[in-house]
């Protein structure tokens, strides 16, 4: 099924390789559901929307395009969906799952025409990395925030927190010790910091466990009516928000599927992956299925590099990783009590804001017409906490400064910069 000596691996190199993979991304089902009540869904029904979503593109990945790349909710698109669409701009969960789900489709139709490379293609390389770097710093902000680290001020917008708190102490500790296990490359490094905080909380009477292990249980319906999704979009005014979610969840896809794939010596002549095209259908369901039941967009994870470093080439990888995060619905109560304290979470969303800044080198620094747009991109979206607000200045400023110069652009640019004025100034 897996084709392993195809791929020059064998099952217990493949098996050690998911294992790498699922510690390296397990934190994902613990800050995912903590980003995502902090929206208003109930933490049981976010755990395992989290969960489904996962079993669902990891499974499709394994089974279906036979490749050693993990899919789970995004980074980043998490915060997007609780912080600006719900929290800020005051929209229903509901309403806002089902602009999840409206992304999803045309996210579904892309991978199933030649139109992806054409976009892909499209996009100018200083934008996908301001977007990119832009959400890092979005996500780490929230992490100084939700720690306590730095708080509101009414004459500088924000200060530091007070450093001396037992909360903050911890989240410093956290971080430190993360940082460091992560600097040695040790694998696991988010989910061991994660853990040895949350045993220093649990004796510094900051963490409260009340159980360990419950059977798992279903979500309680359907969270999006797919029938009423495209009216609330259209109700609500939030092409904007669709056209983001569009947007990131196709630069991470793609860019994770070509890194990791290059890293498997999974890559064709022409620069595509194998099956890559499986790759982008998996990603889209797994979108779709998880918005339905309660959670925000999926994509590939990076963290799957791990994986391919120990050896991981075929989908067998991503079916250990499967199942082993189906084994976490059995520990809901332990992952609830963790996700609860934002001082064992916070350093996770620091790290993972670090790591995704370092795409700040891929913009052209030598011209201005490219890099000024891609710095407010990057600028916009944490001050304003908004990742949309900040993809949409990226484009609409990109196609001016390009005419002023006198350099072609592709028209999909011009759409799109329309389109966000439209969104931001009409709807």
């Amino acid at each position: 099924m897996f084709k392993l000596k195809q791929h020059g691996t064998n099952v217990k190199q493949e098996v050690t390789a998911g294992i790498t993979t699922f510690v390296t991304m397990a934190y994902i089902s613990v800050v995912n559901p903590a980003i995502l009540s902090d929206a208003g869904i109930p933490f049981a029904q976010a755990f395992t929307a989290t969960i489904i979503a996962i079993l669902i593109g990891t499974g499709l990945m394994a089974f279906y395009a036979n490749l050693p790349i993990a899919v789970a909710p995004g980074m980043g698109l998490n915060a997007f969906f609780a912080y600006t669409l719900v929290a800020q701009e005051q929209i229903a969960p509901s309403a806002a799952l089902g602009v999840v789900f409206v992304s999803s489709v045309f996210f579904l139709i892309l991978s199933l025409s030649p139109i992806r490379t054409k976009l892909i293609q499209a996009i100018p390389t200083s934008l996908k990395h301001a977007i990119t770097t832009g959400i890092g710093l979005f996500i780490a902000s929230l992490g100084l925030k939700l720690s306590g680290l730095i708080v509101a001020d009414e004459a500088n917008l924000v200060r530091l927190g007070d450093v001396s708190s037992p909360e903050v102490l911890l989240v410093l500790g956290g971080l430190i010790v993360s940082a460091l296990l992560f600097s040695r490359n040790v694998p696991g490094s988010l989910l061991i910091g994660m853990l040895l905080t949350g045993i220093a909380a649990y004796f510094m009477d900051i963490l409260q466990i009340n159980g360990v292990t419950a059977m798992p249980t279903l979500p309680e319906g359907l969270m999006v009516n797919p029938v009423t999704a495209f009216s609330d979009v259209i109700q609500y005014g939030l092409f904007g928000a669709v056209l983001s979610f569009f947007l990131v969840t196709l630069f991470d896809t793609t860019g994770t599927l070509v890194g990791v794939g290059k890293q498997a010596g999974l890559l064709k002549e022409d620069g595509t992956i194998e099956n890559g095209h499986r790759a982008l259908f998996a990603d889209s369901l797994a979108t779709m299925g998880g918005s339905l039941v309660g959670t925000s967009p999926s994509t590939a994870y990076i963290e799957s590099a791990a994986g391919v470093a120990q050896g991981g080439r075929t989908g067998l990888t991503t079916a250990v990783v499967a199942g082993l995060f189906g084994l976490t619905l059995f520990f809901s109560p332990l992952i609830g009590a963790i996700s609860g304290v934002a001082a064992i979470t916070a350093p996770a969303l620091i790290i993972v804001g670090a790591l995704m800044l370092t795409n700040v080198r891929y913009i052209d620094w030598s011209d201005f017409s490219e890099y000024f747009p891609a710095f407010m991109t990057i600028l916009i979206m944490p001050l304003s906490g908004s990742i949309e607000r900040g993809i949409a200045f990226g484009f609409i400023l990109y196609p001016i400064f390009k005419a002023m110069n006198k350099e072609t652009v592709h028209p999909l640019i011009y759409l799109f910069g329309a389109l966000f004025i439209l969104e931001m100034f009409f709807l």
